[in-house]
Formats: C-alpha cells, structure tokens, sequence
C-alpha cells in the first residue's frame, strides 16, 4: 500500500476543559476520495485545519509527505489584501501553474475576475475561494462545506469538475447527493474519535446505524455486569467482616467503563404542530406575472396545489424562486393573473434570510414570543427548556442572545420556531441550510409524516428527491415549468437538470461583440435604452436607498427585546415587512445593475 500524503494520529484537542478530539486519525493517500461526516460541533472542522497545519493540537502527530502540495478551503474565506477577485485567485498560484485555468475557474463560478473583494457577499468570496484552491489542481484538497451559497448548476459542475482532477480529496459536506457522487471512503467522527469505513457516503448510514446498535447492546451488558457486583457488594458479604476486595476493585473499574463510555449526542426530536384541515384546493394561480422595471421575473405562471401536495420549487441563483413563493401565498402582489388561496389556511414560513431572527432576543424569548417560560406545541403547554431540548440545545443556552449562535443552531432555531406553531401549508425556503445530515434525515421524515401541504425552495438534489411530489423549474426568462415526481423525476422527464443562468462577459475575457467591431456598431447605433430604462436607471438609486433606510428602520424595531410581549400582532407585521423590503431591495438592485451594464454596453 502507498505512504499517505498526509496522515494524523491520536490528535487530541480540548477547548475550554471539554475534549473536542481525543485521539482522532486521517490518513489520506493519493488519488484517495474521503468524505469526513459527524454531528454539527463535533470537530469535524477542526480536525480539517489540524490537517491543513492551520491549527496546533494538544497531543498526536502529523506528518506530510514530501514536495506534496496542499489547499485548504475554509467556511469564511478571507480576501482582505487584495483589490480583486482575479488577483485573490492568482496569488494562490505557483511556477508551473495555468493562470488561463484561474480565469476559467471564476468564469464558471460566476465572477468575472475584476469585483472589489471589499464589497463581496459570502456566496462571492466562497467561489473565488473555491476557484483559488482549485486553480493549482494541487495533491491534497481539503474542502469544508463548498457547495455553501452555490445553486443547482454550479453544484453539479464543481461535482464534475473534483470527479476530473486527480488530486487526493478530504471532503467535509451536508449535500448528500454531493457526497455519494465523490466519496470512496468515509470518516465519521464521534464523541472525539474517528472510524473509517472503506466505503463512499452512500453505504454509511446503514454502517453507523449498526455500529450504534452493537454500543448499545455492549452498554446494556456493562450495566447488567454493573448491576450484578452492587448486588454481590450489597448482600453477598453480610456473614462477613471483610468485604472482597477484589470484587470492590471490579465494581469501581465497572463504574469507570460507564462513565468513559460517552454516550452519543440525544437526537433532534422534531413534531410539527398540526392545524385543523384546509379546504381541498389549497392554491389556485392562474396566469401569474411580476416584473422588476424590464426584467420579467415571473412570466404567464399557472399551478394547482391540492392538500397534501409536496411542491419543490428549484433553479439557479437569481431566477426568481423565493419571488415565485412570494406570489403563491399572497405576500407579493402579481402584475397580471389571480391568484385564489384555499380556505382555512394557516401558514407558517422558515425564511432562508432568517429575517424575524431579531439578534438581542434570547433562545427562551424568540420561541416563547416574551410570554414566560412555557410554549404551546400540538395544544399542550411545554417548558421551553424541555422543547430546546429536543432540537438539542442544552438548558444553559436558554438566556443566550441570537446573535452568538453558529449558522447550525440558526437553523435548528427557526426550526423550533415553525414547527412549534399550528399550521396546515409549511412555506421552506432553503431550509437545508447548515443543517447536519441526521437534522436532515428527522427533517425529512417529519415532511413526511406531515399531513398538510409543502412548498420548498431547495438546492438539496436528494432533499427534494426525498420529499416533493412535484418539482416546478424556472426555465430562464421567467418561465415556471411543473414537472411531476422530484429532481431526479424533472431530469428524466426534461433530459437535463437546472441550466445555469448566462454567465457574465469579463472585461478581460474575448467576446464576440470585440470579435468584430465592425458588425458591432450598427448594431449599438440601433439598440437605445429606452424611456422606462432610463427613467428606471434615474429612479432606482432613489427607491434603494429609501428601502435600505426602512430595513433599517425594521431591523431596529424588530430589536426590542419586550416587543413580542408588548404587541406579538405589531412584531408580526413587522417581520412580514421586512421579509418584503428585503426581497424589494434585492430586486431593485437587480435590475439597476443589470441596467447599468446594458447603458454601459451601448455606450450611453
């Protein structure tokens, strides 16, 4: 068998008197495919920058082989110190390296190679990372979560794209699909140590679920063993003096196994909260249009949803998902068509921004909406403690504000938040996001078992599979075409999956308008902006910024730690309003860029 390129070895690591790791390993050799898996806070992270030499371990060792080359994508990327994406991406060259593959690589992600790294947003700087680690096709790549911010199309490519290079690969991912389509063996860490199976994502859960299964069944041996000594200790000495000390010793040694046999982490326990039935029809939208100024988001849009229906809505960033959500629940008005909603409705909405996460509320505060310590779930009241506990938040986090939660307990949070209240139609828009793979799974069989109706925005391919009876797909230039079954179904039945939307021209990259300059400019002298253009580009700033003040306006409002207790119906209209601005904001932007390069384009 090869030497590893790179190996780890009874690596422990303690934070703050509670061990993270405790005596993990990784070996990786060439041309190897490992997908590392575990519970969100499980170290899974760490031990990745442990491995890219990013962080010291307290017991252990690491060894790298000679002259191999290694990259590291991290969560949160950091650009500062360069002026451009292009140049970010370029720094992470070495002699010998394709520079024409680094602007390759941001191409295809989207990036045009000259963004200002200052004014980036996450999904931004994620891909120019990725392009940056991909760029050197090094020997070793560590990617922790890459698929984070990317749609459907760039998923799928960047999948084919790690299936081409020959680079050994340590792959840290809560898209499953994702997983099984790169991995051939698999690292599961657990309660601080590491087991291996020879085997891709796709075999795992049946392999943990055993191995979980035979702990269990060891642990009721130890405590039948334990049992059987306390009873000897208590009664089996009473005709002598001396008790056996050899015995005493066994029992204490019985205790101690008990105790360092560290019990894995309580599962997500997860029940939605049920209202009286809706009517039969449920969403009935005939004819549904909205526009953006010239940009068409949503064209001639028509869908019958019926109780029970599970409806995944999919397609690249930018296409007019959440807009299409917004327009079949009432909350943005439709430029032409109608729209009837069922009766007896009571909606409850898990938004991807999580926009009603007002940052200074505690956990105990945002799920009880400031009414005490108790919350109503299924019509029986609960201690709130004891529901946190099932989306496994331990009782010390009761009073903790918002704003210190990872991106995974944001997540679980609004879960407990939806789920909590009665409700008939579930509203989801990326409700996968920073969820680990066995919230997933729980998430997934609640769906399931939910009697009411689903509308899902998802990048998740298996996520939908799992849980959607139909899949509407946006087909570029506001077209919404239903397609029954999920992803893998609409691919089947269409022959292909979600098509990126147009890539962006970079100013550095040969186009056919410099082609030929002679064709292009009769073509520039016949195509003006026109007068709702232009009127658009003279207003636009003015609407943006009036919007970006009334966020604020919002966000600051919705800060009031007594607000909920004061006025739960005011907090909830302001909410909603945000959820609206925001979305109008992003529009708007949208569509002045947009604009703006047209004007540019033709030189106005």
């Amino acid at each position: 068998m090869a030497a590893p390129l790179i190996q780890l070895q009874d690596v422990h690591l303690t934070f703050g008197g509670t061990p993270l790791l405790a005596g993990a390993e990784l070996a990786l050799s060439e041309g190897e495919r490992i997908c590392l898996v575990g519970r969100n806070g499980s170290g899974k992270s760490t031990l990745l920058k442990i491995a890219a030499g990013l962080v010291e371990f307290d017991r252990g060792s690491r060894a790298i082989a000679p002259a191999a080359t290694l990259r590291y994508l991290p969560q949160e990327p950091d650009l500062s110190g360069f002026a451009t994406t292009s140049a970010f991406v370029e720094a992470g060259l070495t002699a010998g390296d394709d520079p024409y593959r680094a602007r390759y690589l941001l191409e295809r992600l989207g990036l045009s190679g000259e963004e200002n790294t200052a004014a980036l947003s996450g999904g931004e700087a994620r891909r120019a990372a990725l392009a940056r680690v991909l760029a050197p096709s090094p020997d070793i790549l560590l990617l922790d979560e890459p698929t984070n911010h990317l749609d459907l199309p760039a998923i799928e490519w960047l999948e084919d794209e790690l299936r081409a290079m020959r680079s050994a690969l340590v792959l840290i991912s809560h898209d499953r699909r994702f997983l099984e389509g790169l991995s051939r063996a698999t690292v599961w860490l657990d309660r601080g140590r590491t087991r291996r199976l020879e085997q891709g994502f796709g075999a795992f859960e049946e392999w943990r679920d055993k191995v979980l299964e035979e702990e269990e069944r060891d642990r009721h041996k130890l405590d039948r063993r334990i049992a059987m000594e306390e009873d000897w200790v208590r009664y089996g000495v009473t005709a002598r003096r001396k008790r056996n000390q050899g015995r005493m010793a066994r029992l204490a040694d019985l205790r101690q196994q008990r105790r360092d046999a560290r019990r894995s982490v309580g599962q997500v326990r997860m029940a939605a909260s049920e209202a009286q039935a809706s009517g039969a029809l449920v969403i009935e939208a005939s004819h549904l249009s909205k526009s953006f100024g010239d940009n068409a988001v949503v064209e001639d849009f028509s869908l019958r949803v019926m109780r029970g229906d599970r409806v995944g809505i999919v397609g690249p960033n930018g296409s007019g998902k959440t807009t299409l959500l917004n327009l079949l629940i009432g909350r943005l008005d439709p430029d032409q068509g109608e729209l009837r909603l069922g009766t007896n409705l009571q909606i409850q909405t898990l938004d991807q921004r999580r926009a009603t996460l007002a940052p200074q509320l505690t956990l105990a505060a945002f799920l009880t909406d400031g009414r005490g310590d108790t919350i109503s779930v299924n019509g029986a009241s609960r201690h709130v403690s004891g529901y946190m506990r099932d989306f496994l938040f331990a009782p010390e986090q009761l009073r903790t504000p918002v704003s210190v939660l990872s991106g995974g307990e944001r997540g679980r949070l609004m879960l407990a938040k939806a789920f909590a209240a009665p409700s008939n139609l579930l509203i989801l828009d990326e409700p996968t996001n920073d969820l680990d793979l066995e919230t997933l799974e729980l998430l997934q069989e609640l769906l399931a078992d939910y009697s009411g109706t689903v509308l899902l925005v998802s990048h998740d391919r298996d996520f939908i599979d799992r849980v959607v009876t139909s899949t509407v797909l946006a087909e570029g230039d506001g077209r919404f075409v239903e397609y029954a079954g999920g992803y893998s179904d609409m691919v089947a039945q269409r022959g292909s999956g979600v098509a990126p939307k147009a890539p962006r021209m970079s100013p550095a990259t040969p186009a056919k308008a410099t082609a030929s300059p002679a064709r292009s400019e009769p073509a520039t002298a016949r195509r003006k902006l026109s007068f709702k253009e232009k009127h658009a580009l003279e207003t636009l700033p003015g609407q943006i910024s009036a919007l970006e003040e009334r966020i604020a306006m919002l966000r600051n409002a919705l800060s009031d730690d007594n607000l909920y207790a004061r006025d739960p119906k005011r907090f909830g209209e302001l909410a909603d309003a945000m959820t609206k601005a925001q979305t109008d904001l992003h529009a708007a932007e949208e569509t002045w860029i947009e604009l703006e390069i047209l004007r540019q384009e033709l030189g106005g």
